[in-house]
């Protein structure tokens, strides 16, 4: 089994900064992927950012520019930098991990973390 665990998310002011982190824990061989993704009430749950093992990145283009995605292979942690923050950025942010473990393939997700962009 494979936990995530999240933390990071608050409530700040439009043009603030956020930086998210989530840890990996549990019998892991090996990480694929790690992502974020998030979603807003009344929406479908959207890819934001994913890093893969070989360092290639991917963002939703409504993040561009404003969001960093980085990972830190030696804690299986990946972290969200959030920066320029709009109200529209307000979402339950998850956590995404995929990989192997010594046995099988694992796709786990987060409990989620509140983030609200408001004045």
């Amino acid at each position: 089994q494979v936990q995530l665990v999240e933390s990071g998310g608050d409530l700040v002011q439009p043009g603030g900064s956020l930086r998210l982190s989530c840890g990996a824990s549990g019998s892991i061989f090996s990480i694929s992927f790690m992502g974020w993704y998030r979603q807003a009430p009344g929406k479908e749950r959207e890819l934001v950012a994913l890093v893969t093992s070989g360092g290639s990145t991917r963002y939703a283009d409504s993040v561009k520019g404003r969001f960093t995605i980085s990972r830190d292979n030696a804690k299986n942690t990946v972290y969200l930098l959030m920066n320029s923050l709009k109200p529209e950025d307000t979402a339950e942010y998850y956590c995404n991990v995929g990989g192997t473990t010594k046995f099988s393939t694992f796709d786990s997700w987060g409990q989620g973390t509140q983030v609200t962009v408001s004045s």
